[in-house]
């Protein structure tokens, strides 16, 4: 199959959600034989204006990222590229503009990956989802503000984030601690909601791990020593996936309690490894959506009902690998994707 994905800026240019998950779909489907091309801005020397990277080919829409260069220039590219299906990321809104009108011409179906966006700018997001044959969130929560911009409910797909269970089921397993959280230190991060929660239980024997830097660290970190608890909280800092896998797999309790999630993907990871997860309900996360009906885990709403399932989960036994989620193991989350791909072609008559 003949894939393009549409990201003026990717990985290369700087990490973002969105850009991860843009680059792992097109590794997975490079790894199974497809031919992938990513549409963005050159970020790579040289005068040539496409760049191999182990099967995955660049090909550069204009030298720096512009966003009315890149939408201006984008359906050209598409028409002479012919892929058999499109899918862009919907941030910046104008790109994805772009490509739907290129699909348009060309009778291409276009898919819409939708990870979050800038609140103040809407009417440039529902031009993108008028182009779009088919939206992908990777949450209900995500689908439902993709609806309040306009989009039919039968149009927009769940399509979750993914994990490799290999690695789950090959790491080693690092015991030093009871609870973990795991997540950029930002102003969403909420990891208060926590240490209070830990400070009603600091007569108990405990350890905690906080992994994640950001621009809230400094803040956190002086919460923890006003609260007194500061020397059995140990913050890691940011760790690859290999060693936040490790100290998962030997944590007894995940507490995700972030105000703002499009996908709480630390949480997956943990519970895949294991753990039992505590997630404090926010209207802007969807970090429910991966426990609600898990025996395992368990809902709160404050730091006295985190405290009090901290120590219930005392009661429940420890694993490292919990195959309840093997459906967000990478293959099976590639599977969805490419379900919808076939799905668009068939529906235009392009099979």
């Amino acid at each position: 199959m003949r894939v393009a994905f549409v990201s003026m800026e990717t990985t290369h240019h700087g990490e973002t959600p969105a850009r991860r998950r843009t680059r792992r779909t097109a590794r997975l489907l490079a790894d199974r034989g497809h031919d992938v091309t990513v549409l963005s801005a050159k970020w790579w020397d040289g005068r040539f204006r496409e760049f191999d990277d182990d099967g995955i080919t660049y090909r550069a829409i204009v030298d720096r990222p512009s966003r009315r260069g890149f939408a201006s220039k984008l359906p050209l590219a598409i028409q002479r590229l012919d892929p058999e299906v499109v899918q862009a990321v919907v941030t910046p809104p104008l790109g994805a503009a772009a490509a739907g009108v290129a699909c348009r011409l060309k009778r291409l179906p276009l898919l819409l990956d939708w990870w979050d966006v800038d609140p103040g700018a809407g009417g440039p997001y529902r031009r993108a989802i008028r182009g779009a044959s088919r939206v992908l969130t990777p949450s209900r929560t995500v689908k439902t503000q993709v609806r309040e911009r306009g989009a039919n409910d039968s149009d927009v797909r769940v399509v979750p984030e993914s994990i490799d269970y290999s690695l789950v089921r090959s790491a080693d397993v690092d015991d030093r601690f009871d609870v973990v959280y795991s997540r950029p230190l930002d102003a969403d991060a909420n990891v208060e909601t926590l240490l209070l929660a830990l400070a009603e239980l600091r007569r108990r024997d405990w350890r905690v791990a906080v992994v994640g830097d950001g621009p809230a660290r400094d803040d956190v970190e002086e919460t923890a020593a006003d609260l007194r608890i500061d020397d059995r909280v140990e913050f890691l800092g940011s760790l690859p996936i290999e060693k936040r896998v490790e100290i998962f797999k030997g944590t007894h309790v995940f507490a995700q309690t972030a105000r703002y999630e499009p996908f709480a993907h630390d949480l997956l990871w943990a519970l895949a490894c294991g753990c039992v997860g505590l997630v404090e309900y926010q209207a802007d996360s969807s970090a429910h959506e991966l426990v609600e009906g898990r025996g395992r885990s368990t809902l709160v709403t404050s730091p006295q009902e985190l405290a009090d399932e901290i120590v219930a989960a005392g009661s429940l036994e420890r694993r490292s690998v919990d195959d309840r989620f093997e459906e967000y193991d990478r293959r099976a989350v590639l599977e969805q994707y490419l379900d919808c791909y076939r799905d668009e072609i068939e529906a235009y008559g392009l099979f």
